[in-house]
């Protein structure tokens, strides 16, 4: 009877093990189903980021791109736009951004680019502010924490034009402002981190709600009065 004992003691050690095997097998397996359904409303999420703003444009085009978040292009007033979401993950020292890009892409009268953009970091994977050769310091009454960039500063835009457009960046949200040969731009802060978690968990998920309509019409119909004004003086001198 005594060399039972430990028989009994083994017995009750390997079920212990095994209730407690099984209890973390299942923990797995709802962690891995939890991740799973949080990456496809992750995706779902990102994917319909421009969804709200569908009504403005006719003729839309919607494309996925490797981050997930969409690209769209439709007409709006007779022009054909372009929007973009693009997140920034790499800035040092500041929270992740999700920008959007407004695009006019067309024709336009002027002989050089411009670039002006609202405190330039190190790296800006939304811009390419960094490659233009040439440095131009801003007028007096131009935004104090903006710095100009252009490829040929003997061809800039009119000053009093640009000086009509300065209002735009009352808006802290607004990033930066692109006027070149091939096209008008705007750069517009959608959304930021969540600070603390990701200061804690290194969270920078962003693009969980739509973009409304509303906050992307005033910047489609800023780039439309933008793109007369550059034709006025060619058809006075017509």
């Amino acid at each position: 009877m005594a060399g039972r004992f430990p028989l009994e003691g083994a017995g009750m050690d390997n079920l212990a093990f095994g209730a407690m095997a099984a209890g973390l097998l299942v923990a797995a397996l709802a962690l891995l189903w939890q991740t799973r359904r949080a990456a496809v409303q992750r995706s779902a999420s990102r994917a319909a980021f421009f969804d709200g703003c569908k009504v403005l444009f006719s003729d839309g085009l919607k494309a996925i791109a490797p981050t997930g978040f969409p690209r769209i292009s439709g007409r709006y007033k007779g022009q054909t736009f372009d929007l973009q979401a693009v997140p920034d993950t790499l800035t040092y020292r500041k929270l992740p951004a999700l920008w959007v890009l407004v695009t006019l892409p067309a024709p336009m009268p002027v002989r050089a680019s411009f670039d002006l953009m609202i405190r330039p970091g190190g790296v800006a994977p939304f811009s390419n502010f960094h490659s233009l050769p040439d440095q131009i310091t801003p007028p007096d009454g131009f935004p104090a924490d903006c710095a100009i960039r252009s490829d040929d500063p003997a061809h800039l835009p009119d000053e009093a034009l640009l000086r009509r457009y300065l209002p735009l960046f009352q808006d802290a949200r607004m990033k930066e402002l692109v006027i070149s040969p091939k096209g008008l731009r705007l750069v517009w802060l959608a959304e930021e981190a969540n600070r603390g978690r990701y200061l804690f968990f290194r969270d920078a998920e962003m693009g969980r709600l739509a973009l409304p309509a509303s906050a992307i019409r005033p910047l489609l119909d800023s780039l439309l009065a933008l793109q007369a004004d550059l034709a006025a003086p060619m058809e006075r001198s017509a």
